[in-house]
């Protein structure tokens, strides 16, 4: 057989294969196309979940850390210990003083009781003076009746009106003692009033103490995994320094920031598919559980301020909170900040 033959036999095999590959890259690209036309899709997006701070709200060296990094912990477990003497030592002479401010009200209301029985021999004072004064004016009546009469001298009525004057005299500084005592009465009091609230005053800031020690010990707030850890033993902390964050590893959801453009046809409770990008080929089903009420960048430190001169339109992005179905089959997959690939058919 010559060679020209063997050519014009092989030619229909070339144009079966040209024909396979033209409509295979026909249907890919016919099915790019078209998932093109009737879906929306953003890769803007990324698993987000809640993470949580580790605080503490007392300031103090570490004493010790029961956790290490990506440890597992449970909401309510120990995982980091302040040193607690100085808090200790504070306490003890807290509670000294407390203690000494108890007898000082002590003392304060057995000064204002001896005042009240003062105030009572002051009232008797009073009574006893009155009833020499008033046997005092009867002898001067009957001395003036005798003098009178001449039966008695001259003198011994004097002597007798110098006792009613005296008596007078002496209930009066009688009633001045007795106003003196009531007002002394009244001071003490305020001073027993001052001493009971200085008491309560040193018993809140033991309790407040109290509190502050319970404080050096740091509970997990929530359950999850703990990331790196940003302090060591030793180390000085203030209250308020972040320590390391606990990442809740139950709940997870995805952010996707679609342009303004795509949003006519998505809406809450509208089905999605999640493609994650450390597991190519694995899609996970999601539903739209709601869409922000602003874009993207009112949410930034420095929000653009479309009245200036140098304005150029630039398309906005909208945040939409995504809720992953059946979440316990991919949570093995699932971390936060991980990139996704979010489609939503709205044809």
């Amino acid at each position: 057989m010559s060679e020209q033959a063997i050519k014009e036999k092989k030619s229909p095999v070339k144009i079966i294969i040209l024909v396979l590959v033209l409509g295979i890259a026909g249907y890919f690209g016919y099915k790019k196309i078209n998932f093109v036309l009737t879906h929306e899709t953003t890769d803007n997006a990324q698993i987000e979940t809640q993470i949580t701070p580790v605080l503490p709200r007392v300031a103090g060296y570490v004493k010790s850390i029961a956790v290490k990094d990506y440890d597992s912990v449970k909401t309510g477990q120990l995982v980091v210990e302040l040193d607690d003497a100085e808090l200790q030592s504070q306490l003890a002479e807290m509670e000294a003083d407390y203690r000494q401010a108890e007898v000082d009200v002590i003392n304060a209301k057995a000064a204002q009781n001896n005042a009240v029985v003062s105030l009572r021999v002051n009232k008797g004072n009073i009574d006893l003076t009155q009833m020499r004064k008033k046997k005092a004016e009867d002898d001067l009546k009957r001395d003036q009746n005798l003098f009178n009469d001449q039966a008695i001298t001259r003198k011994q009525l004097d002597d007798s009106k110098f006792n009613v004057e005296s008596a007078t005299q002496q209930v009066e500084n009688s009633k001045t003692d007795l106003t003196a005592a009531e007002s002394r009465i009244a001071v003490l009091q305020a001073g027993v009033q001052k001493a009971a609230a200085g008491l309560d005053v040193k018993k809140a800031k033991i309790e407040q103490t109290k509190l502050k020690l319970t404080y050096t010990k740091i509970f997990a707030p929530q359950a999850g995994k703990i990331g790196k850890k940003n302090v060591s033993e030793g180390q000085y902390v203030q209250a308020g320094t972040p320590l390391f964050s606990i990442v809740n590893d139950t709940t997870y959801w995805v952010i996707a920031n679609f342009k303004e453009n795509q949003l006519k046809k998505l809406y809450p409770g509208k089905e999605v598919d999640i493609e994650i990008d450390a597991f190519p080929g694995t899609k996970v089903k999601g539903v739209i559980e709601s869409l922000s009420d602003a874009t993207g960048a009112k949410f930034s430190l420095l929000p653009p301020d479309n009245a200036s001169g140098n304005f150029v339109k630039v398309t906005q992005r909208v945040p939409v909170k995504i809720q992953i179905k059946d979440i316990n089959q991919y949570r093995s997959m699932l971390r936060a900040g991980l990139s996704v690939f979010v489609s939503a058919e709205i044809k």
